[in-house]
């Protein structure tokens, strides 16, 4: 019978057990950071009813949609964690309580052309905020604190968050004239850092858009503002009184800027950009974007921003929120790509590889269930290979202890432990190796995930 080659499917993601662990270390530091601030985890299926997905997306996203027939049922594979979490606070309203914060990170499906840091099949990590009926602006200014523990513990130090409101653009247009191109202006706009002015220009006079030379020129201007936050804000106050979303926006920013040292945000890790719009409509107030300063080719890293009702196509009940999200497939992918991936970091699958030396094999089973006790993965290698061949199994997986009992061990009830790192090596009492193995551990586990060149 003829073989079939194995091979993994264009756009989707498949590691080796290593750099598995450090996308391991990555989403425990997600969950850490997320549960600090009070969100509680979610898991919702990766199946959903076709109309269910669909209810509020259409066009683009129905063309990438997996779509598939089951029978009679009509289902689809999710494309985001957005819309089942719509779904999810629609059919559970009367069992949650509000203002709902969770966190859920989940593989999502997008059947678009794969590229280079592009997939079909990639990690989402999604948090979200969501209030009944209202929800207060301080929610707004809290998530920026939330963006910068979460890649400072990585060990990302050279990064930016840009923030902006979408109804001081909108009240913008609105003094412009240009309510109903307002949508159409923001995409073009937010698209300003990877086309440059003179194509923005191009796109906002071109018939499609209508804009006059004189328009174009207002827009390029206003979202020219450059500076301190401090700077920008002042600059802003200048258009108060055109308009009265305008104004509101004004307002909604200069809270979200005022708290951030109280959350603890240091100001060169943020910045007030009148470029940030986010392409989605459904975006009405404050927008984010977070960039890696040394690699702005990437583009962000993590955004989202405020949305005035997530559920609409589900309930009649207003529930406004906002929320931000994390390539973490992608992001992955360029870290790696780029050699920011600690490669100090411990991705052994155990800490202690445990070798019975005697025919006896329960002083070994106990010693190894010490270690666990103790809160050290330990794994027991019984198998009948060479001695040689057994360490070169601990090396090859960088496992950092092996710890051998032979006669002369159990005899004297004690362990022979050796460090694979530097080859040192001594025979303690049981209770001390755990101690000495627990030292070296700590050291190591304080190292970051990310290290910046």
């Amino acid at each position: 019978m003829a073989k079939e080659k194995p091979r993994t499917l264009s756009g989707f993601m498949e590691l080796l057990p290593a750099p598995q662990q450090q996308m391991e270390q990555l989403f425990s530091i997600l969950r850490d950071t997320y549960a600090l601030y009070g969100f509680t985890p979610l898991d919702t299926p990766v199946i959903e009813s076709s109309q269910v997905l669909l209810a509020k997306a259409g066009g683009e996203t129905e063309k990438q949609i997996y779509r598939f027939l089951k029978g009679d049922n009509d289902l689809s594979l999710r494309f985001d964690l957005t819309v089942p979490l719509a779904k999810y606070v629609a059919l559970h309203y009367a069992d949650l309580s509000f203002p709902f914060r969770r966190f859920q990170i989940g593989k999502v499906y997008r059947g678009e052309r794969p590229q280079r840091g592009r997939f079909r099949e990639l990690y989402q990590a999604d948090i979200d905020i969501i209030g009944d009926g209202k929800l207060d602006i301080i929610n707004e200014a809290e998530i920026p604190s939330i963006i910068y523990q979460t890649f400072t513990r990585m060990g990302l130090r050279r990064f930016r968050i840009q923030v902006n409101n979408r109804k001081i653009l909108s009240g913008f247009y609105e003094t412009l004239g240009l309510s109903e191109q307002a949508g159409e202006i923001m995409r073009i706009v937010d698209k300003l850092a990877k086309i440059g002015a003179a194509k923005v220009r191009e796109l906002l006079t071109a018939p499609e858009v209508g804009l006059s030379e004189t328009q174009a020129d207002a827009v390029l201007a206003f979202i020219s503002i450059q500076g301190s936050n401090t700077q920008v804000l002042s600059a802003l106050e200048d258009y108060r009184g055109r308009s009265s979303l305008m104004d509101e926006g004004l307002d909604e920013l200069n809270t979200v800027v005022h708290y951030l040292s109280a959350f603890g945000v240091p100001e060169e890790h943020f910045a007030v950009d009148l470029t940030i719009a986010r392409g989605l409509d459904y975006y009405t107030g404050t927008v984010y974007e977070t960039l890696m300063l040394d690699h702005p080719e990437i583009g962000s890293i993590c955004s989202g921003g405020r949305y005035d009702n997530l559920a609409a196509y589900y309930t009649d009940k207003q529930l406004p929120g906002v929320g931000i999200s994390i390539g973490v497939t992608r992001l992955f992918y360029v870290l790696n790509e780029q050699g920011l991936l600690n490669p100090e970091l411990p991705t052994a699958p155990a800490d202690v590889l445990v070798l019975p030396m005697t025919e006896d094999l329960a002083p070994a089973i106990t010693f190894a269930t010490q270690l666990r006790q103790a809160g050290i993965r330990a794994q027991l290698y019984t198998e009948a290979k060479k001695f040689k061949a057994k360490m070169s199994y601990a090396d090859k997986l960088r496992i950092p202890f092996v710890a051998f009992l032979g006669e002369d061990e159990v005899q004297k009830q004690a362990v022979s432990i050796k460090n694979m790192a530097d080859g040192a090596q001594e025979t303690l009492p049981a209770a001390q190796a755990i101690a000495h193995i627990q030292a070296a551990l700590a050291t190591c586990r304080e190292l970051p995930l990310i290290r910046e060149h």
